[in-house]
Parts: structure tokens; sequence; C-alpha cells
């Protein structure tokens, strides 16, 4: 069941947001000012939020600002009453993903939020991150902080492996057999031997370590942020 955060400052229109997603199958989170929005947002696993800018306590754009310079990258659909092209401009600079003006059809607000979440899942199947390290699978593509990092075609499979498991110890077995394919895999001092060649093209000396050695298990791919 997706969870939205929905932030409006009219309490019946919040209300009848609430009741409306609800019975579209949305699991919902409400605020009605900036500084609770901003808080919940941080805190709380949400799969796309629905933002009004003018509310107290924090206006929506800023709100909206400080999340994103936080690495906050769910989908934000932004409600408003202003309907001029540079507020729409301004909201879309800030991170906004779209823009709906009130008064608006609750039918659509849903169609939209429908396609930013299915848009945000595709978004999250193609590519991995971890603190500044970025795997684009449909570009085949790895960068830390901004650098191209070149990386030979096991080298990106393991990577790809340790990223979608991230925080969560692996085996060597368990490398051996996904990420080689074979029924018993390679000797574990290839693996190994792969792992020491990643750890030289991906590590920054200014940046913390990712891959960890995990004593009696194997590795893992450890992500603070």
């Amino acid at each position: 069941m997706p969870r939205l955060l929905v932030v409006e400052d009219q309490p019946k229109l919040l209300q009848s947001l609430e009741r409306g997603l609800r019975e579209e199958g949305y699991e919902i989170l409400t605020a009605s000012d900036g500084e609770t929005a901003y808080e919940l947002a941080g805190s709380s696993l949400i799969d796309a939020m629905v933002l009004d800018l003018m509310i107290p306590r924090r206006d929506g754009m800023d709100v909206l600002r400080s999340l994103r310079a936080d690495g906050f990258n769910k989908p934000v659909l932004i409600l408003t009453a202003r309907d001029d092209v540079d507020a729409r401009v301004a909201g879309l600079d800030a991170g906004a993903d779209d823009y709906l003006v009130k008064p608006f059809a609750f039918a659509e607000l849903v169609a939209r939020l429908r396609a930013l979440i299915r848009r945000d899942v595709v978004s999250r199947e193609l590519s991995f991150r971890a603190d500044d390290l970025e795997m684009n699978l449909l570009e085949r593509t790895v960068s830390r902080g901004g650098v191209d990092i070149d990386l030979t075609r096991r080298e990106f499979e393991l990577l790809e492996f340790l990223l979608r498991h991230k925080n969560t110890p692996v085996t060597r077995d368990m490398i051996g057999r996904r990420v080689w394919k074979e029924g018993s895999g390679p000797p574990t001092n290839t693996i190994d031997v792969y792992i020491t060649l990643l750890r030289k093209k991906i590590e920054r000396p200014d940046r913390p370590a990712l891959i960890h050695t995990v004593r009696g298990v194997g590795y893992m791919l450890k992500d603070e942020g």
C-alpha cells in the first residue's frame, strides 16, 4: 500500500483529501504546517508527498528546498492557488515533480500521483545510490562524486549485486552463485580478488568506506546516508 504525506492547512480540504485518498488505497500521513511536514518527510517512510505552498510555520517552498538539500528523493506534487507561470517554474526549480492548481479535480490528483509513484518505482529499478556513488543500469555507468568510474563487466555485476543488497551482509557463496551464475561459483579467493579490485576503483580517502568485510560471513556494502 503506497504511503503518502499530505500537507494542507485548510482543515476541510485536508480531511477530504485524506478520506478520498484512503478510499483509493493509500496510507495517509497528514500535516497542516511546514515544520511538521518537514519533520514527517524526513523521519517517515513515504512514497510521495502532496504539498500545499501557503502553509504556516514555514512555507511549502522552503520545506521543499530543505528536503531536497537533505537528500529527500521521493516525488512531490505541489498544490497551490497560484497559477502564474513564474510560480510554476519556481516550484519545479525548487524540486517539485508536478504541479496542480486549486481548485482541481480529485480524479486528476489521483492520476498524477499514480504516474509519479510509477515513475519513481521504475527509476529506482534502473538506478542505485550509496553515499555519493551512483549506478545507472540503463546506461551502464558508475560514478562517485560526479566522477565516472570505469568498471569491467564482472566488476559492474559485482557492484550491482552489492548495491541491491546494501546494508545486508552477503556470503561469498551468494556472490558466486548470483554474480558468476555458476552452480558452485568461483573459488573464494577469486571473489576476494574482485572485491579488492572494486574497492580500489570506488573507494575514496575523503569519503566513508562502502565495501566492508564481515568476518566469518563475507561482505557488505554499507550506506550510512
